[in-house]
C-alpha cells in the first residue's frame, strides 16, 4: 500500500523552460527501472513553475529513488535549470486510490 511520497516543487530559470520540461520528460525512463517507485509524476503548475510528485510503499521505495539516477541528474542539472536548489520534501501518504 501506498504511504510514502516525495514532493518536489521546481521554478525554471528564465529562459529555461524548455529545457526544464526536455528534463522532466527524460526521467521518465529512468523511473520505469525502479520497482520500489509506484508512482511517477513530472508536472506544470505554470509558466515556469514545475514540480515532481512520486509514491512509494515504505521507506526503503524512496530511500532506492533518492539513491538514483533521476535524483542524482536532478542535482546534476538544477544549477543549470533552476532559479533555487530543489527541495525534496518527504511526505507521508494518508489516503490514496
Amino acid at each position: 500500500m501506498i504511504s510514502k511520497a516525495l514532493w518536489v516543487p521546481l521554478q525554471a530559470k528564465p529562459g529555461k523552460e524548455a529545457d526544464v520540461e526536455a528534463f522532466l520528460e527524460s526521467g521518465l525512463e529512468l523511473v520505469q527501472n525502479e520497482p520500489g517507485t509506484k508512482t511517477w509524476y513530472a508536472v506544470k503548475l505554470g509558466p515556469a513553475s514545475y514540480g515532481i510528485f512520486d509514491t512509494f510503499d515504505n521507506e526503503s521505495g524512496r530511500d532506492a529513488h533518492l539513491a538514483g539516477e533521476v535524483a542524482k541528474a536532478l542535482m546534476n542539472q538544477a544549477p543549470d535549470l533552476f532559479a533555487e536548489q530543489p527541495q525534496i520534501n518527504k511526505v507521508d501518504v494518508l489516503a490514496a486510490k
